[in-house]
């Protein structure tokens, strides 16, 4: 800096104490120091009002549809490798928008405080997600805040709404699939779920695994510019991959099959599933998509991802068929086949 430019005088934090208390929650002076410190400062919404005012040349386009989604954020620990609650909440809602070919534009943000949680904590987390949503090229424009008792929730709990619009002529739905299209995936499975597991340290695992948590949304753009007749998209979080591909399999009505020897897992995760008897196809992804598009653009389209960063590890990991009795089947090494059904129970809690 010039030293004949004066650094800006830092304004002393009007915060008293380095933990959320019931009296920020309590509509007053010290929820309003709390708000306006910790939220606004960094997310800068345009006014104060009750509710974000709004507008878009995106939305005047004859032919656009508003898109809308919403979604609870509830991981424990809140901050991880590779991520965190906030950074989570603006991956995921964004994801949302974009796997059903939407534009995101703005994010809202709802928080749910336990008594006692660090400000400082607080402060990380609206850091994350400030830096996501600007890398995403979305805004935040508007929030709540609640504080309950200690014991009431776990730290920290995370509501994002997102709206989008889908351009014209756009129809990104499962319905549209048909038989003969490529499955592909923009990276390795079950990262996200691997790494909620060890950081959680129950089990006394070590590993350098980080999270996948990141914005899909440049990357299906970049896609549909390369395969613009790509059929459906979905991101495979709860559930993990083979959730999403059971569920847009019934709707379509058709038969995926998968090669288990093209499926990009880590020998860390698949290492993590053999000891503990899980299965990598069900482990949660928070920056993990899978796309069906036409067999004749899928090289297009896997050149697409793998330009991006968000997608060095696609791969195309199977085809879609006519209707079968199983709605989604795997191909083994051994040459033999084997049930790949929707996740029953759950392998993990409390992991988005």
């Amino acid at each position: 800096m010039n030293a004949l430019t004066p650094e800006p005088s830092r304004q002393p934090s009007r915060l008293r104490g380095d933990r959320v208390t019931l009296a920020h929650g309590g509509g007053g002076k010290a929820m309003r120091d709390l708000i306006d410190e910790v939220f606004t400062s960094v997310f800068e919404p345009a006014g104060t009002e009750d509710q974000a005012r709004l507008m878009h040349g995106a939305l005047q386009a004859p032919g656009a549809q508003l898109a809308f989604t919403t979604d609870s954020f509830v991981v424990t620990p809140v901050e991880f490798p590779g991520g965190d609650i906030g950074r989570l909440a603006v991956c995921g809602t964004v994801n949302d928008l974009a796997v059903g070919g939407a534009q995101p534009l703005w994010l809202s943000a709802a928080f749910i405080i336990e008594e006692g949680c660090e400000i400082a904590l607080l402060r990380r987390v609206v850091a994350s997600m400030a830096r996501e949503a600007a890398n995403a090229g979305v805004r935040i424009v508007t929030g709540d805040t609640k504080v309950v008792e200690k014991g009431s929730c776990d730290t920290l709990f995370i509501t994002t709404s997102g709206v989008g619009v889908i351009p014209a002529g756009r129809d990104m739905a499962a319905a549209n699939i048909r038989p003969g299209d490529a499955v592909l995936v923009n990276g390795v499975l079950g990262d996200h779920g691997a790494t909620i597991l060890a950081a959680r340290g129950d089990l006394a695992l070590s590993s350098p695994i980080e999270s996948d948590c990141q914005s899909l949304n440049g990357l299906i753009e970049a896609v549909l510019a390369a395969a613009p007749d790509a059929r459906a998209c979905r991101d495979a979080t709860r559930g993990g991959l083979a959730s999403a591909l059971n569920e847009m399999a019934a709707e379509a009505g058709v038969t995926v099959t998968l090669e288990d020897a093209d499926l990009p897992i880590r020998d860390e995760v698949r290492g993590m599933c053999e000891l503990l008897g899980l299965d990598p196809l069900y482990l949660a992804n928070e920056g993990t998509l899978v796309m069906f598009v036409p067999a004749k653009q899928a090289e297009a389209a896997l050149a697409a991802m793998r330009a991006r960063p968000e997608g060095q590890g696609a791969a195309i990991i199977g085809y879609a068929a006519a209707a079968g009795p199983i709605p989604v089947v795997c191909r083994t090494a051994f040459g033999g086949t084997r049930i790949v059904d929707m996740l029953v129970g759950e392998q993990l809690p409390r992991i988005c």
